[in-house]
């Protein structure tokens, strides 16, 4: 069991920066692959990006890659979505993520753990 709380979220310009954290309750916590989703309204929940409890293996959605950086603090049950360069149509909510288990998934329905998620909104 492990329970998850998104922080970070906001209004900013676009071409501007932003870091999501998840922060995640639980001793196991290093055994988690995590991941980050968005939801646009109106839209199906997407995968943005991975990072594997083994290895800390990334994987990124093509619309994000070089400019977005998942990682992961084991020892303050922690990961962060670093968001750059940021564009209008990055606006969603952003959700973290959790699976027991060391394979990286990019489908939701891989998931069992969810947090509430967190507002990103960028203005052009």
């Amino acid at each position: 069991q492990v329970d998850l709380v998104e922080s970070g979220g906001g209004l900013v310009q676009a071409g501007e920066s932003l870091r999501l954290s998840c922060a995640a309750s639980g001793r196991t916590f290093s055994r988690y692959t995590m991941g980050w989703f968005r939801q646009a309204p109106g839209k199906e929940r997407d995968f943005v990006a991975v990072i594997s409890w083994v290895g800390g293996i990334t994987s990124y959605a093509d619309s994000v890659k070089g400019r977005f950086a998942i990682s992961r603090d084991n020892a303050k049950n922690t990961v962060y979505l670093q968001m750059n360069n940021l564009k209008p149509e990055d606006t969603a909510v952003y959700y973290c993520a959790a699976r027991d288990l060391a394979t990286s998934s990019p489908h939701p329905s891989g998931y069992g753990y969810w947090g509430q998620g967190t507002q990103v909104t960028v203005s052009s």
